[in-house]
């Protein structure tokens, strides 16, 4: 996996869910226990689970409620939900539509324990030229099928009236991205830091639409299996108070260039890359404004944005009829069906962060 690789559902790994599905034993997860295993993969908004595990914050938090959390660096992102849906992990770092297309569509109750952050200008459409967005009609858009990015796309296609119908979507490896644009045979293309910042260095290049323009609908969670959240309170406390530690060392300028430092090298870049990063991922250092930001309607509205884009696309599993069948529990109410409830944004543990009764 490559620095800051972003987090992307394929088509084979919704079918290796939908398949696992029905041998996955939500019961295997509702029992107390006192180990714990926990996945992350590397991207600006999840290297403070490295950090958690580099400094023993992690560990310190995990001894306070007598638990043992082992942290559990996943090279390949979307197998790491592959196999926290299989129940080999029992929380794992993943963005809300993954959340919903790979866990939640395979029939495991899932809890969005910590959210830490939402993109805001880390994920772009460039086009060629002096360009704006209107001129993206008719193009080739080179991207990864089904990810973050054709989100994006189809966001932003749909801020000027138009849809996936009026352009051609070209599915590119990450990892071909950059070269492919510098190529006469591609146009325009959407992607990802670090990737993105690549694109718009080369000349005569147009940023004509970016995630700042929608705000809180990428986002990057900490998932927890329901089940195992229910019956191990202790690690949903331990998780969240290791979380806000290392928060608070991120927005301390004292302490901060150190812990970042070390975050940086972790995951393949130097101090002034991983900023670059962060000036463009909206954290939620505060708990109290995480929980907030849980709460609203924004989060509600949101999430029904993603599972109409998983719906058309094919995403909510073998059956769906329409992008109400999984039912997501905010704060501010369901969307979707009451009665299928498999995604769930719990702002519990953030605000007993806020309050300090961790």
């Amino acid at each position: 996996m490559q620095p800051f690789l972003k987090r992307f559902i394929t088509s084979f790994a919704l079918v290796f869910s939908v398949i696992l599905s029905p041998f996955i034993s939500q019961s295997a997860f509702a029992q107390e226990k006192t180990e714990f295993n926990v996945a992350w993969s590397i991207y600006a908004g999840w290297m403070p689970w490295d950090y958690a595990a580099y400094s023993g914050i992690m560990d310190k938090w995990a001894k306070k409620y007598g638990i043992k959390v082992n942290l559990v660096q996943v090279n390949d992102y979307v197998e790491s939900i592959n196999q926290y849906t299989a129940g080999q992990f029992d929380a794992t770092a993943m963005s809300n539509i993954d959340a919903l297309t790979i866990p939640a569509a395979s029939g495991v109750d899932s809890s969005a324990l910590i959210v830490g952050d939402f993109s805001n200008g880390n994920d772009g459409v460039v086009l060629k030229g002096d360009k704006t967005l209107q001129d993206i009609k008719g193009q080739n858009i080179n991207l990864v099928e089904f990810s973050v990015s054709h989100y994006l796309l189809a966001r932003a296609l749909e801020t000027i009236g138009l849809s996936e119908r009026d352009v051609h979507v070209v599915n590119t490896a990450d990892a071909d991205i950059v070269a492919g644009f510098s190529t006469d045979d591609v146009s325009s293309a959407v992607t990802w830091n670090p990737l993105l910042s690549e694109l718009t260095k080369q000349p005569k290049t147009s940023l004509v639409f970016n995630s700042s323009q929608i705000p809180g609908e990428i986002m990057d969670l900490m998932v927890v299996n329901t089940h195992t959240l229910k019956d191990n309170p202790k690690l949903g406390k331990a998780l969240t108070g290791a979380w806000y530690e290392i928060m608070g060392i991120m927005k301390n300028k004292q302490v901060a260039t150190k812990a970042k430092t070390i975050m940086a090298k972790a995951s393949g870049t130097d101090l002034a890359g991983y900023n670059q990063q962060l000036a463009v991922t909206k954290m939620f250092y505060e708990p109290r404004t995480a929980a907030e930001f849980t709460q609203s309607l924004d989060l509600k509205h949101a999430m029904k944005k993603v599972a109409e884009f998983s719906f058309d696309h094919g995403l909510l599993g073998v059956g769906a009829p329409d992008a109400s069948y999984i039912g997501i529990q905010t704060p501010s109410g369901i969307y979707g069906n009451p009665q299928n409830i498999k995604l769930r944004f719990v702002p519990d543990y953030m605000a007993m962060a806020a309050n300090g009764e961790l």
